[in-house]
């Protein structure tokens, strides 16, 4: 009896390929690349904005922009594998947003709110966008 493999199965090669012609255009880096930006922003928001006092919102903050991160940085390299992290980014920028009134105690100042807010609608638009390549490319 004879085993093949699944690597060598056509689907697989076509989906593989498909993916990568998605994660090869410049669109596709430049989102990624500003992915990256946008999460090593909002992670180190609290000392760059100031707010870093409101150490409930700071290690948040810290927490959710380097996730932010490693759900962005795999897309460019593995995408087939790691398409469906952009979904979990889509949910991490919300929560940037809605966090200055959700975590504990006092810490919806101005600074908090605007730094948050920004920061995760760029971040919410960028993982959106990663996210919806993938299916403009399967319709194809």
């Amino acid at each position: 009896m004879t085993t093949h493999s699944i690597e060598h199965h056509p689907d697989l090669a076509e989906m593989r390929t498909r993916f990568e012609r998605v994660t090869s255009t410049p669109a596709a880096q430049a989102v990624e690349a500003m992915a990256l930006l946008t999460g090593l922003y909002i992670a180190a928001s609290p000392w760059i904005a100031g707010f870093s006092g409101l150490s409930a919102l700071a290690i948040n903050n810290l927490i959710a922009g380097l996730a932010y991160c490693l759900c962005m940085s795999g897309l460019g390299s593995a995408y087939e594998r790691t398409h469906a992290m952009a979904w979990t980014a889509v949910g991490l920028a919300a929560w940037t947003i809605v966090a200055p009134w959700v975590i504990a105690g006092s810490v919806d100042t101005t600074r908090t709110v605007v730094s948050n807010v920004i920061a995760g609608a760029v971040a919410l638009c960028l993982a959106l966008a990663m996210a919806a390549m993938a299916g403009r490319e399967r319709a194809t």
